[in-house]
Formats: C-alpha cells, sequence, structure tokens
C-alpha cells in the first residue's frame, strides 16, 4: 500500500508539472537589439546601478560581443526557445579547455550549472515548485540574475559598485575573472581582454547618461590598479 502510495504520490507531481509547462507562456521579446555606441548592447533590464550596469555590459563585451548576444551559445550559433538555459554542449575548439566541451550560453554565457546555482539565488520570477522548479533565461532575467549577483557583496568578497565608484577597475575585473575568463586575469584571454577597462569607462558614460547623471570626463575619472 506504501508503494502505491508513493507512486501515485509521483504521478500527481508529474501532472502538475505538465499542467504548469502548459500554462507558461514566455513574455514577448525579440532578437533585434540596438548596437551601442561603442560596440556593445545595451541591456534589456531597465534601471538598477549604472555601474554595476556598465560592468555587466563590458562583461559581455569579452564573453558575448555579437548583435544578438542573448540567444547566443559557445561557437555563435543561436538558439530561439529561452524559455529554460539551452544546456548544449558544445566541443571546445581552441584554448586550454580543448577537447572538453561548454553547455555556455546568453549574454554572460552561462554554463548549465553556474545558470542553476545563480537562478536558484537570484531569479526574480522562477516558475514551478520545489524540484520541478524551472527559471526562464529570457533576456530580462539573465540581466536580472547577472545584477543580483554582482550586487551581493558577500558572494564576492567585496563591494563591487563602490570598488568601480573608487576607479577600482583592474580590482574588479581580476576578481570576476575567477568566473568570466576572459576579463584580462583568467585562463582565455582574447581580443577584447586588454580593452576591457576602456570599455567600462565608455559604457560608464553612456549609463550615466541616460540616468541624467553629469557625464564624468576622463580628466577627473581615473583608472586604478
Amino acid at each position: 500500500m506504501k508503494r502505491l502510495i508513493n507512486w501515485i504520490s509521483i504521478l500527481v507531481l508529474i501532472a502538475v508539472f505538465l499542467e504548469l509547462r502548459a500554462g507558461y507562456r514566455p513574455t514577448g521579446w525579440n532578437f533585434d537589439f540596438p548596437i551601442g555606441g561603442n560596440g556593445t548592447q545595451p541591456l534589456v533590464m531597465k534601471g538598477g546601478d549604472p555601474y554595476i550596469r556598465a560592468l555587466m555590459r563590458t562583461i559581455s563585451a569579452s564573453e558575448a560581443n555579437v548583435s544578438r548576444p542573448y540567444s547566443v551559445i559557445y561557437g555563435g550559433d543561436h538558439v530561439w526557445d529561452l524559455s529554460r538555459h539551452p544546456d548544449r554542449c558544445v566541443p571546445i575548439v581552441t584554448g586550454p579547455n580543448m577537447g572538453n566541451c561548454t553547455t555556455a550560453a546568453g549574454r554572460y554565457q552561462f554554463i548549465n550549472t553556474t545558470w542553476y546555482d545563480k537562478a536558484e539565488r537570484y531569479h526574480p520570477q522562477p516558475w514551478g515548485f520545489w524540484v520541478l522548479r524551472s527559471y526562464s533565461f529570457e533576456p530580462q532575467y539573465q540581466d536580472a540574475v547577472v545584477y543580483a549577483w554582482l550586487s551581493d557583496k558577500q558572494a564576492w568578497g567585496m563591494d563591487i559598485s563602490q570598488q568601480l565608484r573608487q576607479g577600482k577597475v583592474h580590482r574588479v575585473l581580476q576578481r570576476l575573472s575567477g568566473t568570466w575568463t576572459s576579463l584580462g586575469y583568467g585562463i582565455e584571454t582574447n581580443s577584447m581582454s586588454g580593452a576591457l577597462p576602456g570599455i567600462y569607462q565608455r559604457m560608464l558614460q553612456e549609463e550615466l547618461q541616460q540616468v541624467g547623471q553629469v557625464s564624468l570626463q576622463n580628466s577627473t575619472f581615473n583608472i586604478q590598479n
């Protein structure tokens, strides 16, 4: 009898999951994102700290600097269903991890395990419940999860926004390089890595202008080590 009850419980959970899945509808969005004046895409997410927003755009300048960053997967292909992480393991063809495969996807090139971990903590709108919970990978949620993660002082052992306001861009990029290895201090630098501090400064100018703050001039904004 106990085994029968367990099986019935499992079937009920499956039925509830399928019902929730059938009722899920991704919010409207498209792939036509305007290119920012300095070559990186504006964020889909609205509002927030302009210093963190500029950092997010700087990360994606190195990780996914393409015209449709939110749908790109490692290797340059795109996926159309962002109701969840694509979870496609694509063979790595260059660099120290050549021969392995990676599930890196989206604007911030989340691998599947990192996305599931961070989405569980920071995703603003999960659907389902318990073991059946799922996390949309749509653009606004990619932004929201990364924004909340970068804003979490305990996650990084530093107040990233404060460090950026003090001009310590190199220190921040170094701290993040264990996660995003193309930021200049990791194992997979690329042609953009050395330019990232300057890109950050230009992105910050754009973000500050968007919120109506006084634009920082190069003479007063000094990037420190």
